[in-house]
């Protein structure tokens, strides 16, 4: 009989407290994570993490600082782009055995612009288990701050690199009925913008950025206005969502009459500081362009 003491329980640890994780099924558990706040991470996914046996992960240096956040011990093999065809046979011969893995990306949801989607494909051609464990997800949380229409949305994810092309996909994009939505590097920001105002027109757009983080930042305004600004900006820094409204949404960018309607009324209630931030939350402006509106009614009346 062997004397080897049994395996202690899987465990995870929140708000100071150690919980213990519950068996996992076997089958690959495909876990989504923060993308930038440490707190956004459900008590499903912790559990899972820690109770699997092995954890994919896009980069493991990154994902070690997740893990070891929340205490957890699990082991990290890398699975990304670069790897990936060399790594499917042996995940697919651990799940085949009944193994119980997870997967993750660097942050957010994994498979949506991140690897894992031929993995999936596999799986589910052979019958194997997949299971989803959902949460953060860059592409909603940009979605839903833009003040753009929610009701339909196409993600694109990564437009081409070099300007000519950007351009042809952006012509191929502009009848799609609904907001789209886009990841960009920083150091392409700028020129994606004019691209895309230049084939898009002046149509509503946010540039989302560093979300759930410390310096989260909106800018919202039309195509072109957001092109001027990050034209003459330092080079954007973090990771980047762009949304831009639907065709015929222009109409939703209203007009200097109508932010000076909303000034009006707000001027006569509260402070002019008050009344611009106001506005700006209200119409989805930049708060510079409303406060030179308000500047300008305050010195047109007597």
């Amino acid at each position: 009989m062997s004397n080897a003491a049994p395996p202690r329980p899987a465990s995870y640890t929140a708000f100071g407290l150690k919980a213990e994780a519950e068996p996992l099924s076997p089958g690959l558990h495909i876990v989504a994570t923060p993308i930038g706040n440490l707190r956004d991470i459900s008590f499903r996914a912790l559990a899972t993490l820690a109770a699997a046996d092995a954890v994919l992960a896009e980069d493991t240096r990154t994902s070690k600082t997740l893990l070891a956040h929340y205490g957890i011990s699990t082991p990290l093999l890398p699975y990304h782009e670069h790897n990936a065809a060399q790594m499917r046979p042996k995940v697919l011969a651990k799940l085949r055995e009944g193994g119980k893995l997870a997967l993750i990306s660097d942050a957010g949801t994994p498979l949506v612009s991140d690897p894992g989607y031929k993995l999936v494909a596999e799986l589910v051609a052979e019958g194997l288990p997949v299971t989803g464990i959902p949460g953060p997800s860059a592409v909603l949380a940009a979605l839903v701050l833009a003040g753009l229409p929610t009701d339909r949305f196409f993600f694109e994810g990564f437009l081409p690199p070099k300007s000519g092309g950007r351009r042809t996909r952006l012509t191929e994009l502009a009848a799609i009925p609904g907001t789209l939505v886009f990841f960009e590097s920083p150091r392409r920001l700028a020129e994606m913008l004019a691209d895309a105002a230049a084939v898009l027109g002046p149509r509503p757009g946010a540039v989302a950025r560093e979300l759930t983080k410390f310096y989260e930042t909106v800018r919202r305004g039309t195509l072109p206005e957001l092109a001027a600004h990050y034209e003459t900006q330092e080079e954007a820094r973090g990771e980047i969502v762009v949304i831009i409204g639907p065709p015929g949404a222009v109409d939703l960018v209203p007009s200097d009459e109508a932010i000076d309607e909303r000034l009006r009324v707000a001027l006569a209630k509260v402070s002019l500081k008050e009344a611009v931030a106001q506005v700006a939350a209200e119409t989805g402006q930049p708060r510079r362009k409303v406060y030179a509106r308000a500047l300008e009614l305050t010195r047109d009346d007597p």
